[in-house]
């Protein structure tokens, strides 16, 4: 496809496709997930408005790093109007992820640390586990692997928070 002329004010699937990199069933779904929106022409195609680039652009960042659409999408749905977010939106929505991510990286680097030893499962089946958890003294603060992070005496941690 041809480059997209700077001036282009309306793309095509086709176009804000090639150029956010992303293929036309994600901008469709992302459509479908109201996360971004088009118009159609009397012919009934669909045209995007180029700052549309921009909500996809937050909505791969936000993906890869693991931010659920939903939240990328309560996250959009506060800016006024439904405009695209801004550099100061940027900074808001990045600073209050910043605080989520921390969390999930901290609870990734004790799992990686711990991944060896006893995560309090109550299987008692590694030598390591008798010493960690004897007698599956953990099972008495309830279900699941009790030694992973985030899991307190009134949390379910049957799988990894987050």
């Amino acid at each position: 496809m041809d480059q997209v002329h700077w001036e282009t004010k309306e793309l095509s699937v086709g176009q804000l496709s090639w150029r956010a990199g992303v293929a036309v069933s994600a901008l469709h779904f992302y459509e479908r997930q109201k996360l971004i929106t088009s118009t159609r022409t009397a012919g009934n195609q669909r045209r995007y408005r180029r700052d549309t680039l921009r909500r996809v652009a937050l909505i791969r960042i936000a993906q890869r790093v693991g931010i659920p659409l939903a939240q990328v999408r309560e996250a959009l749905d506060e800016l006024p109007g439904g405009r695209t977010p801004n550099r100061t939106d940027w900074e808001r929505l990045s600073r209050h992820w910043r605080t989520e991510l921390d969390a999930r990286i901290a609870r990734l680097q004790q799992l990686r640390d711990d991944f060896t030893g006893c995560v309090g499962c109550g299987c008692l089946s590694i030598d390591r586990c008798q010493l960690a958890n004897p007698h599956d003294a953990l099972g008495k603060l309830g279900p699941g692997p009790r030694r992973l992070p985030g899991c307190g005496d009134d949390q379910d941690c049957a799988v990894v928070p987050g």
